[in-house]
């Protein structure tokens, strides 16, 4: 006999519930990328902003804390990039205008000449010819485009806005989340797991920060050394690229190797180059500077990465690892909380 079975039908209001959140997050996604963006923003600036916020003698405000803060990054931003952008700039146009007579130059070898770096040379070429041969007459084109990205009015002026409200107001914000829960373990749990979230997302973006600005200045010291063309161009992408794990550093070496192949340059230094330094970045400053707060497989890092560039391309292979080290979060603390309870009941 057919009845109302009031917890199945709860069941299915429940996950109709849920997929259309699902569906509401897909339709907001680029709108949620950019407050994501804001918020790991915040997190870069807030050891500079509780600095000065204790520096300051008044208390009970971060206003003018806030205000001094942003007043500083706006005013090394802007130094910087006028010192350095300028010249990314004036290098990436050179790039462009010269990259045909080049890589015509470079698809006609010497005949006769069997060094060690004619035969890398020649593998090089042959693989970029045989996997991608539209790379080498988009790559200036690609370069551009990553540049102008730091054009964009949305990030320029919309993810600082966001992220002086996500600074100002956090306390506040974190306040009426769990105001909505009573009190008990599963508000204590989600208290610690508030604080965990906090305390990764801070420490990953300061160490991703780190390590981008590490990557910087390595590849344009010794890129500069050496005489490569394009030395700062080339720093500054792969400087950018280290924010996407594994496949970014990947990327920006195979990149640095073609234009470099391309320029006629020596790749022998730069070979050995990038791979003591991805040595020493992945295996001695990535660790100290990560810290125990981002403990992935490289196995699931590599999924995540692919993962996320399947569902939402370059944003998705950035929030990647963040995301995976939040489910480690969550599934550690519900774990924990678990065998507390098992150990109380016994």
């Amino acid at each position: 006999m057919l009845g109302f079975d009031q917890r199945t039908a709860r069941s299915t209001w429940t996950a109709a519930l849920v997929l259309l959140l699902i569906y509401l997050v897909y339709l907001a996604r680029r709108t949620l990328f950019v407050f994501t963006l804001a918020l790991l923003f915040a997190y870069l600036l807030a050891p500079l902003v509780d600095l000065l916020d204790r520096i300051f003698p008044a208390r009970g405000t971060r206003t003018a804390a806030l205000a001094v803060a942003f007043a500083i990054v706006v005013a090394t931003a802007a130094g910087l990039g006028y010192q350095i952008g300028a010249r990314v700039v004036d290098e990436a146009t050179v790039l462009a205008r010269s990259f045909p007579a080049m890589v015509e130059n470079w698809q006609h070898p010497p005949p006769n000449d069997h060094s060690l770096e004619a035969q890398i040379v020649e593998k090089v070429r042959s693989e970029v010819a045989a996997r991608s041969g539209s790379l080498i007459s988009e790559l200036p084109q690609y370069g551009l485009r990553l540049l102008g990205v730091a054009s964009n009015l949305i990030f320029v002026v919309i993810i600082p806005v966001l992220a002086f409200f996500f600074l100002k107001d956090a306390p506040t914000i974190r306040g009426h989340v769990l105001d909505l829960m009573e009190e008990g373990p599963r508000r204590a749990l989600f208290a610690d797991l508030i604080s965990d979230v906090n305390l990764l997302l801070a420490h990953y973006m300061r160490a991703l920060f780190l390590l981008s600005a590490a990557a910087f200045t390595s590849y344009a010291i010794f890129f500069s050394v050496i005489g490569v063309p394009y030395a700062i161009l080339l720093a500054a992408v792969g400087g950018l690229l280290e924010f996407i794990p594994m496949l970014g550093p990947l990327t920006a070496s195979l990149l640095i190797l073609i234009v470099a192949a391309v320029a006629g340059v020596n790749l022998l230094p730069i070979l050995a180059f990038l791979a003591v330094y991805r040595v020493v970045q992945d295996y001695l400053l990535s660790p100290h500077v990560m810290g125990r707060g981002v403990q992935l497989h490289p196995l699931l890092v590599l999924f995540g990465v692919f993962g996320g560039a399947e569902i939402a391309g370059v944003a998705g292979s950035f929030l990647s690892v963040p995301v995976l080290a939040l489910v480690r979060i969550v599934y550690l603390r519900i774990r924990k909380a678990r065998l507390s309870a098992r150990q109380a009941a016994g």
